[in-house]
């Protein structure tokens, strides 16, 4: 009974003592690290120069970063991206900086590749550019915060918009003069496509407004008539009539871009083909020409799409035989889904499929891609491309696969 009267006592004062302990130890603030980085450029606003491709158009510099105490080494990395991909391996540009370099140049004709090859934007439309640096410090025994600098370019359209039409037709001596309209591709609202047989002669393009009695048409920028064949052509629209000269008959692929201002004519000589892919069906290698895609994954429910059950439907561009599209049952989850070439029970766990990239030792992965974001596509027929899962978004029900470029894009209709 002492010994519980004793602990009653002692308890208040352990309780005060602990208190007591406590604000002696109270948590101080680490004290903030006085940065020194700074970033700028010599313009906020650039206007892409293809007259003079290869001069530096866009310039960079920053200033050193602060001193780290200990053996810390610091080592700088820009990067470049288009403002909204959040600096994404497959769209940045980045560079580790030598030491001692404190700027980094980018000239037109870098920025026109990557525009049209690596960010896929539209040439009739500015947009903005972002530019980080970032300092980093290794090999000390302390952690270094890093620092971080960021600036946002704003980037002219590079070409003047031809304003989409009512209608969009081909016509002329190629034609015995008569008059076929171009339909728009599933894929993109701004760009109409057609194969069309045509014989030696001229083709012109005529546009059908909503002004009237007015005739326009769609001509090369640089006034000739020469087919640039298989080649983008930069277009303008005028009321008179400049012809493509048409010395070979055949099948022709006429595609006509209103977002980048492009008209690109493939001849016989240059005909876009689909892709065509091998792989083992047990034993025999077989070829497969894509023309077909299937579904399956998680976000079929590990259901096989297009079904009865789920329909939809894969259909090939009118602009390109290795553009796919699939329109149909939207996605029921995010859970991954890869794209398969051969649908018959038999043999299609094992067929050539289509997914995400796998990791840089070549296993496997399930990366997720955003709606209305350009993905990276691989292909393969192995077990690690089989069983990596592309996670796209619930309910995207509008797919469009371009097997020649190697990407993916995902919607909601």
């Amino acid at each position: 009974m002492k010994r519980v009267k004793f602990i009653y006592k002692i308890l208040p004062l352990l309780f005060v003592g602990i208190l007591l302990s406590a604000c002696d130890n109270e948590i101080k603030d680490i004290p903030k690290v006085q940065e020194k980085l700074e970033l700028k450029a010599d313009s906020y606003d650039i206007v892409i120069d293809l007259d003079n491709p290869r001069e530096y158009i866009l310039n960079f510099e920053w200033t050193a970063a602060r001193e780290a105490a200990g053996d810390n080494m610091v080592f700088y990395t820009s990067k470049l991206d288009v403002v909204g991909n959040n600096y994404g391996t497959s769209t940045a540009i980045i560079n580790a900086e030598e030491d001692g370099i404190f700027s980094r140049s980018f000239t037109s004709e870098q920025l026109y590749s990557w525009i049209v090859d690596r960010w896929k934007l539209p040439l009739t439309k500015p947009f903005q550019l972002e530019f980080r640096v970032v300092a980093q410090w290794e090999g000390g025994s302390t952690f270094e915060a890093p620092e971080v600098r960021n600036i946002t370019i704003n980037v002219a359209a590079l070409k003047e918009e031809v304003p989409v039409p009512e209608k969009v037709t081909l016509s002329g001596s190629a034609l015995d003069n008569a008059t076929i309209e171009i339909e728009k591709t599933l894929e993109n609202e701004s760009k109409y496509a057609v194969l069309v047989n045509l014989k030696p002669g001229e083709l012109v393009i005529p546009l059908v407004v909503s002004e009237g009695d007015k005739q326009y048409y769609l001509n090369p920028k640089d006034g000739e008539g020469t087919l640039q064949d298989g080649k983008a052509e930069s277009v303008e629209q005028q009321d008179k009539r400049v012809a493509w000269n048409i010395e070979t008959a055949g099948e022709y692929r006429v595609i006509v871009d209103f977002e980048n201002s492009e008209v690109t004519i493939h001849s016989p000589a240059t005909a876009l083909e689909p892709a065509v892919v091998t792989w083992m069906k047990g034993e025999e290698e077989v070829q497969t020409t894509v023309t077909n895609l299937w579904l399956f994954g998680g976000g079929t429910g590990w259901g096989w799409w297009p079904s009865a059950e789920k329909p939809g439907t894969i259909s090939v561009s009118l602009a390109d035989p290795q553009i796919l599209i699939y329109q149909g049952t939207g996605l029921s989850s995010g859970d991954g889904v890869k794209f398969v070439v051969y649908g018959d029970p038999d043999f299609r766990n094992v067929a050539y499929a289509y997914t995400n990239p796998l990791t840089e030792d070549g296993k496997r992965q399930n990366l997720s891609l955003a709606l209305d974001k350009l993905g990276d596509l691989h292909g393969g027929y192995d077990g690690e491309t089989r069983n990596s899962y592309y996670k796209l978004p619930a309910g995207a029900n509008f797919i469009v696969f371009d097997l020649r470029n190697k990407t993916i894009l995902a919607k909601k209709q």
